[in-house]
């Protein structure tokens, strides 16, 4: 807690951004549980009504850096919990800086799989820079719902 409070302070003192403590991150069994929360929240209220409550700016479905997103198996954003602007695209063709087209990837992931993993490149809510993203995935019926957790990037030495 001590050294919570040290880092927070000096980001203050200092203006330091980017700064994401390891407690401010979710890992992958809490994305794992917020799908299954999200999947369980879908069959109570039915489509619309849950794709809403995923869609920012609803917090209903965010915990620090995770957060619900929904595609259909077409590539159309169905729920977004980071950026509501998305909802009603196709993004089949959307890629990361590394070129990864990351939507048509998950499509294909779910017409095969009921469950998976899946890592690209994303924007990290917390830090607003490009980190390594991991998404977590389940079918249900004709979407993916996911959420995923984000890793920093850590620096090698020689």
């Amino acid at each position: 807690m001590l050294n919570t409070l040290a880092t927070l302070t000096l980001v203050s003192l200092f203006g330091i951004q980017g700064v994401a403590l390891a407690s401010d991150r979710a890992n992958r069994s809490e994305a794992e549980a917020m799908v299954k929360k999200a999947i369980a929240h879908l069959k109570a209220r039915g489509a619309q009504a849950a794709f809403s409550d995923f869609t920012a700016p609803s917090r209903m479905f965010v915990d620090r850096d995770l957060y619900i997103v929904v595609y259909g198996l077409d590539g159309k954003c169905l729920a977004h919990g980071q950026n509501a602007k998305q909802v009603g695209k196709d993004l089949l063709n959307l890629k990361d800086p590394d070129g990864k087209a990351f939507v048509r990837e998950r499509v294909e992931l779910a017409k095969t799989k009921e469950r998976f993993w899946q890592e690209y490149k994303f924007t990290d809510p917390l830090t607003k820079s490009i980190l390594p993203k991991e998404m977590y995935c389940e079918r249900v019926e004709n979407v993916a719902v996911c959420g995923g957790v984000y890793r920093e990037k850590r620096e090698t030495r020689p």
